[in-house]
């Protein structure tokens, strides 16, 4: 007999989470197309307790922080990255349009259409996960974006309280 370690909700509790989590990122975008930084920060100090002087890492912060990146992990994440944009491009080259008339008069099919800007989330807190920040990151960039922010989770080093990206997400 199988065991399950996790069951799914009953679908009515499953929709109505569903559309719980759509109305806080509607909520959620409304704040910050209206009000700008002072809505993300407002976001940052709700959900991860932070409020830095400035959201943007200085170039001597990042300076910083590749320099406590040990030489065979840069090598290791110049790797994982070339695979993946590697298969990112392969990805890209498949997308095509697609027309077809499947019965007379009755025309079907799906464009790719670009979009300017792109936005991700990179895990990179108390576990980093350094491939997926390129997972996420280069196949939109290769794929459609203009411009891409990246919004990576905050690390609190256990030295101090300053919060800040990890170094290998970075």
């Amino acid at each position: 007999m199988a065991k399950y370690l996790k069951k799914s909700l009953p679908p009515v509790e499953s929709e109505a989470a569903n559309l719980k989590v759509q109305e806080t990122v509607r909520e959620i975008l409304a704040d910050v197309r209206q009000r700008g930084d002072a809505a993300v920060r407002e976001l940052s100090e709700r959900f991860d307790g932070w409020s830095p002087p400035d959201f943007r890492l200085s170039p001597g912060e990042i300076d910083s922080l590749v320099a406590s990146v040990s030489r065979e992990t840069i090598e290791d994440i110049k790797f994982a990255q070339a695979q993946i944009r590697n298969f990112a491009e392969h990805q890209r080259a498949a997308l095509k349009d697609v027309e077809v008339e499947t019965i007379p008069g009755v025309r079907l099919g799906h464009r790719n259409i670009p979009v300017r800007t792109a936005g991700c989330y990179t895990p990179g807190g108390r576990y980093p996960m350094v491939a997926s920040a390129h997972k996420y990151r280069s196949p939109i960039w290769i794929k459609c974006s203009r411009s891409m922010f990246v919004r990576p989770s905050w690390w609190h080093r256990a030295s101090s309280e300053k919060c800040s990206i990890h170094p290998i997400v970075l």
